[in-house]
Parts: C-alpha cells; structure tokens; sequence
C-alpha cells in the first residue's frame, strides 16, 4: 500500500490543516474571479515576477550614487539565493499548483513553472523588502504594501495555497536576515 501525500487526498479525507489551507483557497480565487480585481492582482503578480524589485534597485543605484550600488548589489546577491532556493525547495516538495489539484481553482494567469510550495514570488518579495528596508527604512510603507500585496496576489491568482505564501514569506524573512547578518558581519569577520 502506498501512501498519499495529504495534498493528494479528497478534501474530505485531508487533514484539518489542508482542508483550511484549501478552503482559504477557493474563497480567495473566487474573489478573484471579479474582473478588476483579476486585473489589479495580475498586474501586481507581474510587477513581482522582477520588474518592480530591477526598477527599485536601479533607481537605487542611479538616486544615491556608491551607496545605492552597494544597496542595489546587496538586493542582487540576495535575489539571486532566494531564487536558488525556492527553484531547489520547489523541485524537492513537487507540490501540484492549486489549480490542477483543487476543484474551484482557476489559474487566473499562467504559472512561470510547475509547482506550488513555495511561493518564488513571496519569497523574492520578502528577502528584497528586508535588505532594502535595511538600507532605506523610508521605503517602508512602499515595499511592505507591495510585497503584501504580492503575497495576496499569488493565492487569489490560484497559483499558490496559503500555507505556500506562508513558508515563503518565512523563508525569505529568514533569507534576508541572514543576508544582512553577513553583509555586517564580513568586515569583522575578515580582520
């Protein structure tokens, strides 16, 4: 007898958690199912896929001279993990996207790849948002509501399962902590 992951399983025989998480879901997409919010989501989904964090990080390094390249760069380098990660944490947990597996799902814009947990988007936000809040804490309400909204957005589309959007924001919190803990730590560390 082989066992089933619980996202495999009817919604009636999944554990408590997933059926919350599936739930959630569906009264998310459904609210996305109304044209102008579709559209805004979409939009923001878009912007978050990098278009949004490059402008930010070449706006940077443009405004604000050696100090936002170093900025700017610090993003990069973090980004680029986080993109590592995510691409490594999707091949191994191979999570179906909502849409393929959850009746009432629709995927509201196309997926950029095949799986669901976690949230390469979320995470990206949430890693970006951390280092360049570092660097310019008056970006603040900018980057906070578009990385929210980011976040919202990957689940109300039907590509990502709430519990997706959490470990990601997670992950990325945890990313970009560490990226800062380095950054400050690397001249101490090689004295």
């Amino acid at each position: 007898m082989t066992a089933m992951s619980p996202s495999h399983l009817p919604e009636s025989v999944a554990l408590p958690r997933h059926a919350l998480d599936r739930r959630m879901c569906i009264a998310a997409n459904r609210w996305g199912a109304r044209h102008a919010v579709g559209l805004f989501f979409g939009i923001i989904s878009r912007l978050g896929d990098g278009v949004f964090w490059y402008a930010l990080m070449l706006a940077l390094a443009l405004i604000d001279g050696r100090r936002g390249l170093e900025a700017a760069a610090h993003m990069a380098v973090t980004g680029l993990v986080a993109l590592l990660l995510y691409r490594l944490l999707k091949r191994w947990t191979r999570r179906p996207r909502p849409f393929r597996t959850c009746p009432g799902v629709i995927a509201h814009v196309p997926p950029l790849d095949e799986f669901s947990f976690p949230s390469g988007h979320t995470l990206q936000a949430v890693g970006f948002t951390i280092v360049a809040l570092a660097w310019y804490p008056m970006l603040a309400p900018l980057l906070l509501t578009f990385t929210a909204l980011v976040a919202a957005s990957r689940v109300i589309l039907g590509l990502h399962y709430p519990s997706d959007v959490l470990a990601a924001m997670f992950v990325g919190s945890g990313l970009g902590a560490l990226s800062l803990w380095l950054v400050h730590s690397a001249p101490q560390l090689l004295m």
